[in-house]
């Protein structure tokens, strides 16, 4: 069951799917109303959308014909590095500028006991599907970093996925990792979307399917496929270390890292189309944008 949002005459409207892409209008104000009522009930959130939508019927809309909206507007966005192998890899590239002659510190974090985590976004840095993510004007080496995406409570608790969209920029981090605030953040530089998969429907977040396309002037420029199966670290080691002496706020999503990573040739451009998709979740599309529109 995935719990999506969406624009409705002048509001916004919560809605659960079905794995047969039929939609069902619900009360709460959103994802997070429906957490709580959910806890209050002493139920699931899936009981209660299934007591919910009971005998209600389907919306006649495809979810293709409704203006969709970010599922959370996440006070904050983290996001954790170097998960992956290939993510490991591609560091260690920009890092040693291509040489890949010696061990970095990418190495170490890839094997050390701390996982990488980093801040990444706040709601109003954060754009929902459909939207546009912009380039950063002192960068020439960007790039869309597909991934997982956990939507946390306050005690760090998974209770949804989505998917994210961690936009970097591989020549400012590679420079100097000190740089890595502003190789990862700035205005518009994440999306998320376009559904969160209830926790509890999701049998092996370790067996997702997770494609990445890239299209440039109508043509398929880049894409990449991986599994999140790939994963060196397991969910809760990474929510672990996020919440260790740290104040987590309701409805936080953590990204937890990139297995596909475009050529190295390869940056992104204006007008350049963004489709990531995660088996269960749905698929994430985005319009790339330059600096300052």
């Amino acid at each position: 069951m995935r719990i999506i949002r969406y624009a409705k005459e002048g509001s916004t409207q919560l809605a659960a799917v079905n794995d047969q892409d039929q939609i069902f209008t619900l009360p709460q104000s959103d994802f997070l109303a429906l957490i709580h009522e959910a806890d209050a009930l002493a139920t699931t959130p899936l009981a209660l959308v299934l007591k919910t939508i009971e005998g209600n019927e389907a919306l006649a809309d495809q979810i293709e014909q409704l203006q969709l909206l970010v599922p959370i507007e996440a006070p904050e966005v983290w996001a954790a590095g170097v998960t992956y192998e290939r993510s490991r890899d591609a560091r260690n590239y920009e890092a040693t500028e291509g040489r890949l002659d010696a061990s970095t510190f990418y190495d170490k974090v890839y094997d050390a006991v701390r996982p990488e985590i980093f801040f990444k976004s706040t709601a109003a840095r954060t754009v929902g599907p459909g939207g546009e993510v912009q380039l950063r004007s002192d960068s020439v080496w960007q790039v869309p970093e597909p991934e997982l995406g956990l939507v946390l409570n306050a005690k760090g608790n998974i209770v949804g996925y989505t998917i994210g969209n961690d936009m970097s920029c591989r020549d400012i981090e590679g420079e100097n990792p000190l740089y890595l605030p502003q190789a990862k953040v700035w205005k518009r530089s994440c999306s998320l979307g376009p559904a969160i998969r209830l926790a509890e429907t999701v049998e092996d977040p370790y067996n997702l399917q997770i494609t990445s396309l890239i299209y440039r002037d109508g043509e398929k420029a880049v894409e990449g496929t991986a599994s999140t199966g790939q994963l060196k670290r397991k969910l809760e080691e990474l929510t672990e270390y996020l919440i260790r002496d740290n104040e987590l706020f309701e409805g936080t999503v953590l990204l937890t890292g990139t297995c596909i990573v475009p050529p190295n040739e390869f940056t992104l451009a204006h007008g350049d189309r963004i489709e990531i998709e995660i088996s269960g979740i749905g698929t994430l599309v985005n319009h790339v944008v330059s600096a300052g529109r």
